[in-house]
């Protein structure tokens, strides 16, 4: 039975450093190749050692697959294509080859020149890493060789996020990445046909959750930011540099509009101006609302909210900062944080999730007190809120995922393995198949059924049907001639095939005796009897008595034999071709039941 092998080099049972090996039929893709936020040491990029074992990865591996341009599923990328090798194709959608390139170079001098880490990957390294790319349009199927075939479907969550359906011969894999079921104010919800996978693997980041009105979510985060102001405090709100800040923006904008709200709104620099223009480049990327808005205003030009200058978080008085990156780990939201953290009267609003061993996960978890590298320690006594404003599927978009695209079999990656668990059952509840949630490094092997396409001449679907109940419910099977030629298989009509094949015809013909016991009649007054009853019974068919006395129905012949002693009464010989074989059979019942005597 063909298979399929999975095996995470991260995000299994973890968020974090993205990448899945799949093979299947043979080929091995890799999905993402990303960094983990809660690490400074190997441990942030994938353990590349478990398939290569020190060789250039170009041997190993067919193709790689980027999902989307955040740092977790293409922050490893230059490191394992220029530093451990590979150069085979790259795959992602033109605005994640557009903006990846920026968040890896920012990621780097974060890294490199103000950490002053060796042993990571070089500006050139990131250009030629992306001279290896392919761009993929939304439901275009890429040919990677005569057997690996890829398609991309949207998947909401940031600009330019896509899920890829890999499909080698009869098996397939649809690879979600981060996905959003629900559109949000600057993007619409993920698509994917009905393509029914062999295998569906999914992120499962809010596996026990299912989020409550965004409305009101919307309504509480305005409120927050408003009564802070409001008492002269500043909020800080740590987010990344697309995404959840476009999302946030559009609503802090409007409301500050709304409301005449005086107090600034500030944008760590640099990103996001470049982040906001490659919103305004692919606007077919962006949700319904904003495409149709687009000629008469552009959502992505703020009037209220202002480019930021590190200078600005020492001013007095109330001020709103969007700073990167989201979880508080590093850059100048960190750098901010500790400036305004010791003040009661300053917030923290954390929107999304955040990776154990970032600050932003300590802060959430209650800790009020933390410790830095080369800084004296800070206690924490801002207010500090978590609000889910993330891009993310939730326990019921999954479930409503799964329903819709149909797989044979589903295996959970980028999640905590306690909230795996209570989705891996509740999967195999519903919907009745098998889910897995390999750790890093574990591989599943998954049996998979071989499907063998056959095409059915429509002359002989036509035929066929005509005999079909009219229910659409009730399984219907058809008899047909099976043609293999050129390893293409048909299902065709016997005489198509006989034509087609220059083939003689031979007909079979079955045949039946029963005997009748003497009753007196002569063979002739007992056939035109058994006419008479046969057309009574079978109205519908076309009963013929002919001049030799025998009866004919289709091709099913029914005459008396000639050799009978006329004292142990008549022989009745009933016969027909295969294709008959139903109404030979209905006939050979009709005449026991007349009879009450049994066939030879």
């Amino acid at each position: 039975m063909p298979e399929i092998k999975v095996v995470p080099l991260g995000a299994g049972q973890d968020v974090g450093r993205s990448c899945v090996i799949v093979t299947v039929g043979g080929k091995n893709i890799m999905f993402d190749c990303g960094m983990h936020m809660g690490f400074n040491d190997d441990r942030r990029f994938p353990d590349f050692s478990f398939i290569n074992r020190g060789a250039p990865l170009t041997e190993f591996i067919d193709c790689v697959i980027i999902t989307h341009f955040h740092l977790d599923h293409c922050g490893a990328l230059p490191y394992m294509s220029e530093l451990v090798g590979y150069e085979g194709p790259i795959y992602m959608t033109h605005p994640t080859k557009a903006i990846c390139p920026l968040l890896l170079e920012d990621y780097r001098k974060i890294t490199v020149e103000k950490k002053g880490e060796t042993n990571f990957f070089t500006s050139q390294n990131i250009k030629d890493c992306m001279k290896k790319v392919v761009t993929v349009n939304l439901h275009q199927s890429v040919k990677v060789d005569d057997e690996l075939e890829i398609k991309a479907y949207y998947a909401g969550h940031v600009l330019g996020a896509g899920m890829f359906l890999v499909r080698v011969g009869t098996q397939s894999v649809l690879y979600t990445g981060d996905y959003n079921m629900t559109p949000d104010r600057h993007l619409g919800a993920a698509w994917v046909d009905k393509c029914r996978p062999s295998l569906l693997i999914t992120e499962s980041t809010y596996a026990t959750t299912i989020r409550d009105s965004k409305r009101c979510r919307e309504k509480d985060f305005l409120k927050k930011i408003h009564d802070c102001v409001d008492k002269g405090g500043k909020v800080l709100i740590p987010v990344f540099a697309l995404g959840r800040a476009q999302e946030l923006c559009i609503l802090l904008e409007s409301y500050w509009e709304r409301m005449n709200l005086k107090a600034p709104i500030y944008f760590s620099t640099g990103l996001t101006e470049k982040a906001n223009n490659y919103y305004k480049l692919f606007i077919t990327w962006t949700s319904q609302k904003i495409k149709k808005t687009f000629v008469q205003r552009n959502m992505f030009e703020f009037k209220h909210i202002k480019v930021f200058d590190s200078s600005y978080s020492d001013n007095p008085g109330a001020m709103v900062v969007f700073a990167t990156p989201g979880m508080l780990h590093a850059g100048v939201s960190l750098h901010i944080f500790k400036k305004w953290a010791p003040d009661p009267q300053n917030m923290v609003i954390m929107p999304g999730y955040c990776v154990a061993g970032t600050v932003g996960h300590k802060i959430l978890n209650g800790c009020r007190r933390l410790e830095f590298d080369n800084h004296p320690g800070i206690d924490v006594r801002m207010a500090v809120e978590y609000m889910s404003f993330s891009a993310h599927a939730d326990a019921k978009g999954i479930m409503q995922l799964i329903q819709h695209c149909e797989p044979k079999n589903v295996l959970l990656v980028h999640g905590e393995d306690a909230k795996m668990d209570f989705l891996k059952k509740k999967i195999e509840n519903e919907f009745n198949i098998n889910c897995y949630k390999p750790a890093n490094g574990e591989t599943v092997t998954i049996e998979t059924q071989a499907n063998i396409p056959v095409d059915v001449s429509l002359s002989l679907l036509k035929k066929e049907a005509a005999k079909f109940s009219p229910d659409p419910k009730r399984p219907k099977y058809f008899q047909g001639t099976l043609v293999i030629q050129d390893n293409n298989m048909r299902l065709i009509h016997p005489t198509q095939a006989i034509e087609e094949l220059k083939l003689k015809e031979h007909q079979i013909r079955f045949t039946s005796s029963i005997a009748v016991p003497n009753a007196g009649k002569t063979p002739s007054a007992m056939m035109q009897q058994l006419f008479t009853q046969i057309k009574d019974t079978l109205p519908e068919r076309n009963i013929q008595l002919a001049a030799d006395g025998s009866i004919s129905a289709e091709s099913v012949l029914i005459k008396v034999s000639d050799e009978y002693e006329e004292e142990d009464g008549p022989t009745l010989l009933v016969s027909w071709q295969l294709q008959d074989e139903d109404l030979g059979s209905q006939l050979m019942s009709i005449l026991r039941s007349s009879f009450h005597t049994s066939s030879h």
